[in-house]
């Protein structure tokens, strides 16, 4: 799925587009699990009755949800995209979920592999007018072992069998899946926990969507580099 994106650029549309000031410092722009990079969720003290507080905010963590049980950040090698049907389930991310952690990855673009022409075809997918994309996920914090907290996040998952444009992507053997993508009305809902999670796993519309080929500047970490972005 998806393992790749390109981060909100523009600092300006965390405000303009989402209603949240952007991270104090600045996450990674070319996205791969393990980097430290922005997401949206519910502010802490949004239901402390204070006008001054936001209900959201933008705050830095790693791609790749991190369970408060684990020992160490390597985890987030394999848990960057959630299945939203067994994400309850899932020891990885039944604690988030069951907790409502819901937060939104605003991003420029996604990348995935195009198979049909027998090999992998690097593919930037993105809103067709050039405005930023809300995937809906989920967020975790984890404390290091010198105390620290450190946020992380994942993206939800769904099918993509019947999607005009994102089941061309992926292995023909491979069940075709998608992020799911929230529409601009439903983000204050999403943030705000409201309604039932699956409620807002429904396929974007492929209309709202464009595809091109990446010819230039598509460039995948190396396991060792990778790795360097792990605490």
């Amino acid at each position: 799925m998806c393992s790749h994106y390109q981060a909100l650029k523009e600092r300006e549309k965390f405000l303009k587009v989402f209603s949240v000031q952007p991270p104090v410092e600045d996450g990674k722009l070319d996205m791969w699990p393990g980097y430290l990079g922005a997401f949206i969720c519910k502010h802490p003290h949004a239901d402390a009755g204070d006008e001054a507080v936001r209900m959201a905010q933008a705050v830095n963590g790693i791609f790749g949800l991190v369970p408060h049980w684990s020992t160490d950040t390597k985890i987030a090698k394999s848990t960057y995209n959630c299945r939203s049907e067994s994400a309850a389930q899932k020891p990885s991310f039944r604690d988030a979920f069951r907790r409502n952690q819901r937060c939104i990855i605003p991003v420029d673009a996604f990348y995935e592999p195009d198979w049909r022409s027998g090999s992998a075809i690097a593919t930037r997918i993105e809103h067709v007018d050039g405005s930023p994309i809300a995937i809906a996920g989920l967020w975790s914090s984890w404390k290091d072992p010198k105390g620290g907290l450190l946020h992380s996040f994942t993206m939800l998952t769904i099918n993509a069998d019947a999607h005009p444009l994102m089941n061309q992507f992926h292995k023909p053997s491979d069940e075709k899946r998608m992020v799911a993508i929230l529409p601009t009305e439903r983000y204050q809902d999403w943030i705000e926990g409201k309604g039932v999670i699956n409620d807002f796993m429904v396929p974007f519309s492929a209309e709202l969507l464009q595809a091109r080929e990446v010819k230039s500047g598509y460039k995948k970490p190396t396991s060792q580099s990778r790795n360097l972005s792990l605490i």
